[in-house]
C-alpha cells in the first residue's frame, strides 16, 4: 500500500490507554485492585440513570435521537441557557474536536498550557494547526505569557479550569481580565469538567460570560457527565457558547453522536439532584480525610478544586507507583509530567481510602521516602 499521510499525522503520539485491572491482576498477581488514577467518580451513577438504561435497551435497534432534543432541553433548563446556546457531544472531547474542526485550518495556531488535558493538542495537531504550548506557572494557567503569545493567527485557547493534573482554579477575577484583553476574534474554551467539586467562589459566571461577548472574545464552556454524574463508561459531555457558535458545530458534528442510553441516562441523572448531592459531599468528606492523613505521613497534599490531589511523596513517584501496584492500588505518578517526587490520587470510598492510604504508608516505609 502507498496511501500518503500528512507528516503532521505520522508524528501524534497516540493516546497512552491504561490496561484493564484484570490484565493488570493478572501480570503482578494480585486481587481485589482498586482504581484510584482516573478521577472516575467512586459512588457510580444515580441508580435513576440505571433505570433509564434499562428501560432503554428494548429499543436499541432504532437510531437515537439526532437532536438529542430532550436530553438539550434539560441541560439548558439545568443551568439556565437556551438549548440553542448548548451541544451535546460523546464526551466532552468531541466538542473540543467539533471546535477544532469548524474554526481550525492548516497552519492556525491555537493556544494550550502544559501540562493539561493531552487532547487538546491532539485534535488540533490532527488537523494540521499549530500548537503554542506554555508551561503552567506555579501549577497555575501562566495568563500573561497566553495572552502575549495571541497572534493574528491565533484561533482557540484551551483553558482546563480546574486544571487537570494539578487541581488549581483560576481565580475568576484574573480570568475575567485576561477575557477582557483576549482579541474579539479568538475564542476562549473553559475546560469546566471537575466544575462541579469547585468551591462556590471559585466557579466563574459562564452564563454573563457567554452572553456579554459583544465587543470582546467569544467563550465557550465545556462539561461532562463523566465526573460528579458517574457515566464516564457511556461517554456524553456537552458545551455551552453561543448560539451562533453552536451553529458552526453543528454543521460539523455527525448525525447521531450521542447513544440513545447516554441520552437518557444523562437526563435521569440530571433530574436525580439528590444523589448528585450526596456524591459531592462523599467526595469532599473523603478528601478532607484523605488530606489529612497523608500529612500524617510526612507527605505534602496539594490543595484542590476537584474529586483528586496532588501529593508530594518525597522519592521517585514513578517507583512508589510500582511498589502501590504490586499491592493492588493503581494510582498516577505525575513524573512525566515533570513532578518527580509527586502522585496523584483520586477520592474514592471510605473503604478504598483507608486501603489506599495504609498501602501508600506500608509502601513509603519499604522505600525509605520519609522518616
Amino acid at each position: 500500500m502507498k496511501a500518503q499521510v500528512p507528516d503532521y499525522i505520522k508524528s501524534i503520539v497516540p493516546y497512552p490507554p491504561g490496561k484493564p485491572i484484570e490484565e493488570l491482576e493478572r501480570e503482578y498477581g494480585v486481587k481485589n485492585t482498586i482504581k484510584l488514577a482516573s478521577n472516575e467518580n467512586a459512588w457510580g451513577p444515580s441508580p435513576k440513570a440505571i433505570q433509564a438504561i434499562s428501560e432503554a435497551l428494548n429499543n436499541l435497534h432504532r437510531y437515537p435521537d439526532g437532536s438529542n432534543y430532550y436530553l438539550v432541553q434539560t441541560i439548558a433548563e439545568t443551568v439556565g441557557f437556551s438549548p440553542e446556546e448548548v451541544v451535546v457531544g460523546n464526551g466532552s472531547d468531541e466538542i473540543i474536536e467539533l471546535l477544532v474542526k469548524a474554526y481550525v485550518e492548516k497552519g492556525d495556531e491555537v493556544i494550550t498550557s502544559h501540562p493539561s488535558f493531552l487532547m487538546y493538542q491532539k485534535v488540533v495537531q490532527a488537523r494540521g494547526g499549530v500548537n503554542r504550548i506554555f508551561p503552567l506557572k506555579g501549577m497555575h494557567h501562566d495568563l500573561e505569557a497566553i495572552l502575549g503569545a495571541v497572534t493574528d493567527n491565533t484561533r482557540l485557547i484551551f483553558l482546563d479550569n480546574p486544571n487537570n493534573p494539578t487541581a488549581t482554579a483560576i481565580f475568576p477575577g484574573d480570568l475575567y481580565t485576561f477575557l477582557s484583553e483576549v482579541p474579539e476574534d479568538v475564542i476562549v474554551v473553559l475546560d469546566e469538567a471537575y466544575r462541579d467539586f469547585m468551591d462556590a467562589e471559585v466557579q466563574v459566571d459562564v452564563y454573563s460570560l457567554i452572553r456579554n461577548s459583544k465587543g470582546r472574545c467569544g467563550v465557550v464552556a465545556l462539561r461532562t457527565f463523566s465526573k460528579a454524574y458517574g457515566l464516564a463508561g457511556i461517554r456524553v459531555g456537552y458545551g455551552l457558547m453561543s448560539a451562533e457558535v453552536a451553529g458552526y458545530l453543528h454543521r460539523v458534528r455527525q448525525p447521531f453522536n450521542v447513544n440513545q442510553l447516554a441520552q437518557v441516562a444523562a437526563i435521569a441523572a440530571l433530574n436525580d439532584t439528590e444523589f448528585y448531592e450526596q456524591t459531592l459531599q462523599k467526595t469532599r468528606k473523603g478528601m478532607k480525610w484523605l488530606q489529612q492523613e497523608v500529612e500524617k505521613l510526612g507527605c505534602s497534599a496539594y490543595a484542590s478544586q476537584t474529586n483528586f490531589f496532588l501529593i508530594n511523596i518525597k522519592g521517585d513517584a514513578t517507583v512508589l507507583y510500582e511498589a502501590m501496584l504490586q499491592r493492588g492500588v493503581i494510582v498516577r505518578s505525575m513524573k512525566a509530567y515533570g513532578y518527580t517526587n509527586v502522585i496523584r490520587v483520586t477520592v474514592g470510598t471510605s473503604e478504598e481510602n483507608s486501603r489506599f492510604v495504609t498501602t501508600l504508608g506500608d509502601c513509603l516505609e519499604e522505600l525509605g521516602y520519609v522518616s
